[in-house]
């Protein structure tokens, strides 16, 4: 087999990495997957002292991590031959996913919490700020969140193995500063360094335009369904929610120790826009649901002028019928007429806006009989007009 291109660099060629304070690991399946089936700690070890020495420093890690099926298929081989019926996939990736997190879980001492999301989660609002609340509580408690997608009701997405695009989702969901893409080659080749050895290795990408995907190739590995191609539509789509994509050989353990301290060897994509830029865009013109949030003066005044979270005390009442997690607009009505001042993501119906509307946020759950946390709109979630 020709030599990884890469495989000379020395730490001289590294470049160093922007401050960052949460991050997503993305994790494949060709860096978990056993030679003879199952899992190996070969190399997630070496991953996981990375996350350890990123916590160690303050900082925040979530991992995305492939490998439930190949798990799988170590305790029922003859489920995962060729040609097996996308049942006996989904079987697998179940029997697989505690060995997956048993994995993970031998490395920390810490907790290690198993997230299992699907694309329809991070699509639908309810579900999606659902999410976001359950990864932030685990963070805020020190556990290591490992995500996956949910394979065993999730078709098209165990068939597309699209876990580097999971990622990129995971990452604008937590609002991350970096997306950390482990594979097993060194970044990105002008072309394929296993079939053009003298590919030359990027890096750095200032944008994903097609010229770079044509630059991509196929799947890397029998143990994975993913390739470079869905590691740079990774990429497109977190820097359009603007974090940078770091990619790494996983396999490489002075590239971990030089990643722990923020110098890559590898290829760093950048951000199209801004994080703050990116979010403020897409609250701006994302649809709006009919009917509003009414405000007094005083929350007019805390919204425009001091940047706040709208509280349910500022809230005189509630139009319309949408749901937590719609996007809704905000009025001031008084004798000057109405005035819309912002919109953002409702954390409560209408219904239950209405009941809180004048109340203190402490009073939330002895009205509802649950709290959904003491802002109606974070400020986060909120863009103004």
């Amino acid at each position: 087999m020709t030599a990884d291109p890469a495989a000379t660099q020395n730490v001289q060629d590294a470049q160093s990495l922007p401050p960052w304070r949460r991050a997503v690991l993305k994790v494949g399946s060709s860096l978990l997957a056993a030679d003879g089936g199952g899992l190996s700690p070969r190399f997630a070890l070496g991953l996981a002292q990375f996350v350890s020495a990123s916590l160690a420093a303050g900082r925040e890690v979530v991992i995305v991590s492939s490998g439930a099926v190949a798990a799988g298929r170590a305790i029922l081989p003859k489920a995962g031959e060729a040609g097996a019926a996308m049942a006996a996939r989904q079987a697998l990736a179940a029997l697989g996913q505690a060995q997956l997190i048993g994995l993970w879980q031998r490395f920390f001492e810490r907790p290690v919490a198993q997230v299992l999301l699907t694309h329809d989660d991070l699509r639908n609002r309810r579900r999606y700020l659902n999410a976001r609340a359950t990864l932030d509580e685990l963070l805020a408690l020190g556990a290591l969140p490992v995500v996956n997608e949910n394979d065993t009701v999730s078709v098209d997405e165990l068939k597309l193995g699209d876990n580097d695009n999971l990622a990129a989702i995971v990452a604008a969901l937590i609002d991350a500063d970096m997306l950390f893409i482990a594979t097993d080659i060194d970044g990105l080749y002008e072309a394929n360094p296993r079939t053009h050895p003298q590919a030359r290795l990027l890096d750095e990408v200032a944008e994903v335009t097609p010229e770079v995907f044509a630059m991509a190739g196929g799947s890397g590995s029998a143990a994975g369904t993913g390739g470079m191609r869905t590691k740079l539509e990774a990429a497109a789509k977190a820097g359009a929610a603007g974090i940078e994509t770091v990619l790494f050989n996983g396999r490489r353990g002075e590239v971990l120790r030089e990643l722990a301290h923020d110098r890559l060897h590898g290829t760093r994509i950048r951000a199209t826009s801004s994080r703050t830029a990116a979010r403020k865009y897409w609250l701006r013109h994302a649809p709006v649901e009919p009917g509003a949030i009414l405000v007094d003066a005083g929350a007019a005044g805390a919204l425009t002028g001091k940047g706040a979270s709208l509280l349910p005390g500022g809230i005189t009442g509630a139009e319309g019928d949408f749901r937590r997690g719609d996007m809704v607009e905000v009025l001031l009505r008084d004798e000057g007429g109405e005035r819309r001042l912002a919109r953002g993501i409702s954390q409560y119906s209408a219904v239950d806006v209405r009941r809180i509307a004048r109340r203190h946020s402490r009073e939330i759950e002895s009205i509802l009989g649950y709290n959904y946390g003491g802002n109606v709109i974070h400020r986060d979630d909120l863009v103004l007009l």
